[in-house]
């Protein structure tokens, strides 16, 4: 597995920073956000660091969002949005935070954004993250044993 030491994402695949995780396999996991736009907001990261999409085979690009669309039907069904927003941004222009590629998954609700305005970032504390990502691991079990999601 390549990792980058300064990466954070890194760190919490290898077990060094804390994380709240919603579903692990053999190439990603799935993870609350800690600083969450809305509630359930998810990030998919492959295990091997890519510093962005760019940088990914397509195989493995076709693959991360296949379980984005996955996940996001377990995010939805668990929270009771109302939509979903995917995010992906790559470079700092594009104001991509943290140097390895990931997916936002961001629950949406219709009164959300009354103003047209995209909603703040709150910062949520680990025992609400791990309340809400039971929930979501919850509604993927089910999908999981009957080869939803793969």
């Amino acid at each position: 597995m390549h990792k980058t030491a300064s990466c954070i994402f890194c760190s919490i695949i290898q077990g060094h920073a804390p994380g709240v995780f919603v579903y692990t396999d053999n190439e990603f996991i799935a993870l609350m956000d800690k600083y969450p736009v809305n509630y359930g907001h998810t990030l998919l990261v492959p295990k091997i660091h890519y510093r962005d999409l760019l940088s990914m085979p397509i195989d493995q690009i076709g693959r991360m969002y296949c379980m984005a669309a996955n996940l996001a039907k377990a995010i939805v069904m668990s929270v009771k949005a109302d939509g979903f927003n995917l995010g992906q941004n790559n470079g700092r222009a594009a104001n991509q935070i943290v140097p390895h590629v990931h997916v936002h998954i961001i629950p949406r609700y219709n009164y959300d954004s009354p103003n047209g305005n995209w909603p703040s970032r709150k910062v949520a504390s680990l025992a609400d993250l791990g309340s809400i990502a039971q929930s979501i691991t919850k509604s993927i079990a089910e999908p999981l044993s009957s080869g939803y999601l793969q």
